[in-house]
Order: structure tokens, then sequence, then C-alpha cells
């Protein structure tokens, strides 16, 4: 089956398009890199010909707030064009566990917008919403830091290694479309607090992570349990303290 993967060059895409080879499905990688821009449409059709599914794990390539809303709407709305043209049978996308219940944050509210199109479209889909990456962790705590020190609100997460979050998806791209939402997230609740003190303590950072009410998280300020997934998602098995000591 020929899946084609829509940011298949970045992290999450890379990883997606080896597990889909191993699988033995004929995975195709699509991005700027490769000629193909899901912005102006460039090479969209020719990459789409004979392809069953379609997955988005595409990213913005800035995060001021009104620039990743732009990206994921015209991205969105360009690709699921194409693809209904080209006769794609299923549109796989990755999107954030609580990107609905986090409305003051702009990169959640661009995937919550996202999401919409996506439903709204006439393309048999998978949404698939994933807790936040352990590979975070550096980025997290670099937008949080105050001088020495690392201001984040106390909420919960349930992060999981990016590994996990490819197969996850892999797993239900090559499914039947699920015309809604799939959680998956990884085995622990965490204070978001505490998982950037523990990565950091792992890297010998000498940053201090203090919990701060006020804070925020990437501009957000998310209740307790607005970042956790809700009942019957689908957990993965690698622990934090786990993948933390495999990085040496």
């Amino acid at each position: 089956m020929k899946i084609v993967v829509v940011g298949g060059t970045g992290r999450i895409g890379s990883k997606l398009v080896t597990k889909l080879t191993e699988l033995g499905h004929e995975a195709v990688p699509a991005s700027p890199a490769t000629g193909v821009n899901t912005i102006t449409g460039e090479g969209l059709a020719d990459v789409l010909t004979n392809a069953s599914v379609v997955v988005d794990v595409s990213d913005s390539p800035s995060f001021d707030d009104a620039a990743v809303l732009a990206f994921f709407e015209t991205s969105t709305r360009t690709l699921l064009a194409v693809e209904i043209a080209a006769g794609v049978g299923h549109h796989a996308a990755l999107s954030v566990v609580g990107a609905d219940r986090v409305p003051d944050g702009g990169y959640l509210r661009a995937k919550a917008a996202q999401e919409k199109l996506i439903a709204q479209s006439t393309m048999p889909y998978s949404i698939v919403r994933a807790t936040q990456f352990f590979e975070f962790v550096g980025s997290i705590a670099q937008t949080a830091t105050d001088g020495d020190t690392v201001r984040l609100p106390g909420a919960l997460v349930q992060p999981m290694a990016a590994d996990d979050v490819a197969a996850a998806v892999a797993r239900i791209a090559v499914g039947s479309p699920r015309n809604g939402i799939v959680e998956v997230a990884g085995p622990e609740e965490i204070p978001l607090d505490e998982f950037v003190r523990r990565g950091l303590s792992a890297r010998h950072d000498p940053r201090r992570v203090q919990r701060d009410s006020h804070a925020t998280y990437f501009g957000a300020a998310p209740g307790e349990r607005a970042l956790l997934p809700g009942d019957g998602a689908q957990l993965s098995r690698t622990r934090f303290e786990d993948w933390l000591a495999a990085q040496g």
C-alpha cells in the first residue's frame, strides 16, 4: 500500500517512514526537502498519485500565533483538496492532547482548527492526539527559562517517546479510518515542572526548576489535568526514566 507521509523528513515523519516500510508498505516522504509544498500545492498531485493513505505529521516553521494558525489552516485545506481529487481513501493527522481544552495557547488553538477542517471534510480520517514527547524536555525548559531558573506550572502531563508516537501513528494509519480522534500517551502522569526537572538533571544542566502557579506553558495557562488524555487512551510502555537512561 502506498502511504504518503507529509512532513516525512522531520523528527516523527522520518521514524514513521521507517516503521511503515518495515511493515511492508511503500512509504513516501513528502516535504519541501523532497519538492512537495502543502502551502503552495507544489508537487502534491504527483506524489499522491496511487496513494491509499496520507499521514500528515508536518509542523509549522514558525510558532508565532498568527503564523502557526495560517500554516495549519492553509496546509490542511490544500492537502485535503488534492487528496479528494486523487482518490485517497484515508487521511491521518497527528495532533496534540489538550488541543481543544487550552484555548489561550496559540499552537493548540491552531491544531484545534486543523482538526476541525479535517472533521468537516468529506475525507475519511483519523486524528491521532499525542502527549508531549520526551524529546521536547529541552525546548520546554528553554522557553520557560528566566536567568538560571526555569519557571513552569505544575500541570500534569503524560509524556511519551517519539518512537512510540511514530509507532502509534503507523498502527492507526494502516487501519480503517476512525472518523474520530484517538489519543495516545505515555505510561505515567508527571507534573510538568517535575518532567523538566528530571530531564535537566539527567543532562547535568545546572538550571533550577521552580513550580510557579503564574507561569505559562508555551504562552498558555493549562489547568491541572488539561494536558492529560481521557479514558480509553492508548498507552505506550516506555517510561521516562528508562528513556533518559538509554540516552546515555
